[in-house]
């Protein structure tokens, strides 16, 4: 019996020892592992983080205004300008606006031109082609180089050498009815011209007479070192612009047949020939920047080739014709992209459609200095 205690106390004695040595295995092991760790913090030191997402994204926006000096020497660099483009007014400060609902009448038809003017208008029947003020000035008039509204009441009345006379909003509007719209001009003590005007004169209301807000009208595209070509064009548009404005041009209408979703370029319903867009400049600049629906000018689609030769194919097909006559009466007035003659200039009308247009600028300079 004492045999087995005996046996036992030296079994209990020996895994004592054996488990002791264990722990003082482990206690070395943590020791040297805590010693490399302090010793890799003390020698390797991590860089200072950042967990703030709002500064992180303040940084990221710093960084990205910064660019670099491409004419210095150095490795400076210079921070690149913030551009304030024109914002449109909240229409929630309508709310107090004793004009309110006059002008938010006249934001309807800027939209939906065709349901109080087109072929079955509900003020005047068959008075446009069904197009809507809003094809041409993208988002009822507000967008950045979307041929917004931002300047026309800072800057009318003006004039203007289309006309040879100085033009008030009214005319400038009944311009777009008889041209754009290839329509008939509206009463100017009509409520629906009042709307209109009262709507454009909030939007601008906040511009300073006389000033043109960054983002107005439309961004240029810069001149081609060729004429711009209606074949390299028809390929562009069958491969970016068909898909909404269809391979025959004539555009979609809504699902009620009042008004189009995507507009007509050529044909019986689609702008005439005495519309600024006929102008490939202002072709070409709209389409650069806005087309196709949803880009903007900071992010593009098209190359500057595409958009002028997508204009010159464009303004070649068959459309409404105005007589133009009596427009430009200074001859020496004429835009470089007129298409009708006589000039002052010595260039042809193919040339002044389709260009290069370079050395007409050139020539109209020249002529102006003498």
């Amino acid at each position: 019996m004492n045999n087995n205690e005996d046996h036992k106390d030296k079994l209990n004695q020996d895994l004592l020892k054996a488990f002791t040595r264990i722990l003082n295995l482990l206690i070395l092991l943590l020791v040297l592992v805590f010693g490399l760790v302090i010793w890799i913090f003390a020698t390797h030191p991590l860089p200072q983080l950042n967990f703030s997402f709002f500064e992180s994204e303040k940084e990221e926006t710093q960084t990205s205004q910064v660019v670099v000096n491409s004419n210095s020497s150095g490795s400076s660099a210079e921070s690149k300008p913030v551009v304030n483009y024109w914002r449109p007014p909240d229409e929630n400060e309508l709310n107090n606006n004793a004009e309110k609902d006059l002008i938010l009448y006249g934001k309807d038809i800027i939209v939906h031109t065709s349901d109080y003017f087109g072929p079955n208008g509900k003020i005047f029947k068959n008075n446009t082609n069904g197009m809507n003020c809003q094809n041409c000035h993208l988002e009822a008039g507000t967008k950045v180089f979307g041929n917004n509204y931002s300047a026309v009441a800072s800057t009318y009345p003006k004039y203007r050498a289309r006309s040879g006379t100085i033009e008030n909003m009214y005319k400038r509007i009944n311009d777009c009815f008889e041209r754009s719209l290839n329509g008939k001009p509206l009463d100017t003590n009509s409520k629906e011209m009042q709307a209109i005007v009262a709507y454009m004169k909030w939007l601008g209301k906040d511009v300073k007479k006389g000033e043109k807000p960054e983002g107005s009208g439309l961004k240029k595209v810069e001149f081609l070192d060729r004429a711009a070509d209606p074949e390299k064009g028809k390929l562009a548009y069958t491969a970016k612009c068909a898909s909404c404005h269809q391979a025959d041009g004539q555009g979609i209408m809504n699902a009620d047949k009042t008004g189009y979703t995507y507009p007509p370029l050529w044909g019986p319903n689609s702008y005439n020939d005495g519309a600024g867009l006929f102008r490939l400049s202002n072709f070409a600049s709209f389409v650069m920047y806005n087309m196709p629906l949803g880009v903007n000018h900071e992010s593009v689609q098209l190359t500057k080739e595409e958009a002028w030769d997508i204009a010159a194919f464009v303004n070649s097909m068959p459309r409404p014709h105005k007589d133009t006559r009596k427009d430009w009466p200074k001859v020496q007035e004429k835009p470089f992209d007129h298409p009708f003659g006589p000039y002052a200039d010595g260039f042809s009308e193919k040339q002044h459609k389709y260009g290069p247009f370079q050395p007409i600028v050139e020539k109209s300079k020249s002529l102006t200095k003498k």
